[in-house]
């Protein structure tokens, strides 16, 4: 009888596309449904913030408790791995470029760590994504980018494009296996094609002509990646309606302290620009960074009303050790950084209630679960729609033209 692995997965988008790399790789196990009927149990960890290190040592707590082979893995285990193997809080450890070896790897009868190297990119075909309904792609590994906050260049390793044939093979196939929605993600998505004398907007065209493919997400990209041949294909049908544009901060001397690539008078013009063609906006948004003062701030939340931004990922900043950021003496108290954040929050969550009462075209919803009677799923301009309805909905695609905005998302019959 084989063996059973249970997966854990922290993180972000690329950290489930990595566990179903694994999973497609695992000839001589079987999946575990659950820890408890597991006799080995894996988690893919992240490490952007001091939380996600937290929240993974918390589960590797917990989980030790039931007498399983604990491993290690993901963007945690090249930071933070040779600590825990030492301290005997884990069994093994292995890094980004062992994924497609974990059959192997999993054999191990002695602990192990297996760091790898930074310079890797997968060539294994994930041919389902259980449980879900879009299916993720990844399109590129690791950053070029220097941010002085970021410790994710140091365990993704520099920026590095999946070879263009493997990626249309990759959603032909899940194409072919019924997924019409694909979400493009990576490090650096909007990076893509540099190393190979190509570009994220070629690549988009070329997926959108495979048959079956109704919907294109994308993960972060960086302002300056919306070049004009991106946007070319900002009128496209099979194109989100949603583009999430990393900004950081919206104070210029912030930006320049962090190290960053943008401005706020061109960031101002092309969010401008996408508003006027109907997108939904979202950015990422450090508060609390050293160097942030009250007047830095508050000129950044000012010109953070200006935008049209309908989504945010606010984050208080997390020292990360060894990064540019973590040497700086200017640091803003966590309370303060707690009232900035909540204080951003409020902010956009009625700037996209604003948004959604604004929208006069027909919503065009995947449906992805049944919860609390009603049917729920994303729209083009990535705001969840709670759908009342006699029919069976789960995975079709529904065409919503009436519909009422509310606070918390939009409510409609079918």
């Amino acid at each position: 009888m084989n063996k059973k692995v249970y997966f854990k997965t922290f993180g972000c988008r690329t950290n489930i596309y990595d566990t179903q790399i694994m999973i497609e790789n695992l000839k001589e196990f079987d999946i575990a449904k659950n820890e408890d009927e597991a006799d080995i149990i894996v988690i893919n960890s992240c490490t952007v913030t001091n939380s996600a290190d937290s929240r993974a040592r918390s589960y590797i707590s917990k989980v030790s408790k039931l007498d399983k082979k604990v491993i290690y893995a993901g963007c945690g285990a090249i930071s933070k791995g040779e600590k825990l193997f030492k301290d005997n809080r884990v069994f093994g450890v292995f890094g980004h470029s062992e994924k497609e070896n974990i059959n192997q790897i999993l054999k191990n009868d002695e602990r192990f760590i297996k760091i790898g190297n930074l310079n890797s990119v997968e060539k294994s075909i994930v041919y389902n994504f259980e449980g879900k309904n879009r299916a993720f792609i990844k399109i590129q590994e690791g950053c070029n980018f220097r941010c002085s906050y970021c410790i994710i260049p140091f365990v993704r390793g520099n920026a590095r494009s999946q070879d263009e044939e493997k990626i249309l093979q990759q959603i032909s196939i899940l194409a072919q296996n019924d997924y019409n929605e694909f979400i493009l993600t990576g490090t650096n998505i909007g990076s893509y094609g540099k190393d190979k004398g190509t570009s994220l907007a070629k690549l988009l065209k070329k997926i959108s002509l495979i048959r079956g493919v109704k919907r294109i997400r994308l993960g972060s990209i960086e302002p300056a990646q919306i070049d004009d041949e991106f946007k070319e294909i900002l009128d496209e049908d099979w194109l989100e309606k949603h583009l999430h544009i990393a900004l950081q901060h919206t104070n210029e001397e912030m930006l320049r302290i962090m190290h960053r690539r943008n401005s706020y008078k061109n960031d101002a013009k092309l969010f401008e620009e996408l508003f006027q063609k109907g997108f939904a906006i979202g950015t990422d948004f450090i508060v609390g960074h050293p160097g942030e003062t009250k007047k830095r701030f508050e000129d950044g939340f000012e010109k953070l009303k200006n935008l049209p931004i309908t989504h945010i990922h606010c984050f208080n900043y997390s020292k990360r050790e060894n990064t540019p950021s973590s040497y700086m003496k200017d640091t803003v108290k966590g309370d303060t950084a707690k009232e900035r954040h909540k204080k951003i929050e409020t902010l956009i969550k009625r700037k996209n209630y604003d948004f959604r009462k604004t929208v006069k075209k027909s919503l065009l919803v995947l449906v992805e679960e049944f919860k609390d009677g009603c049917f729920n799923g994303l729209d083009q301009y990535y705001n969840r729609v709670k759908i009342n309805s006699e029919k069976e909905l789960i995975n079709e695609w529904v065409k919503i033209d009436t519909y009422e905005a509310r606070e918390d998302m939009n409510y409609a019959e079918f």
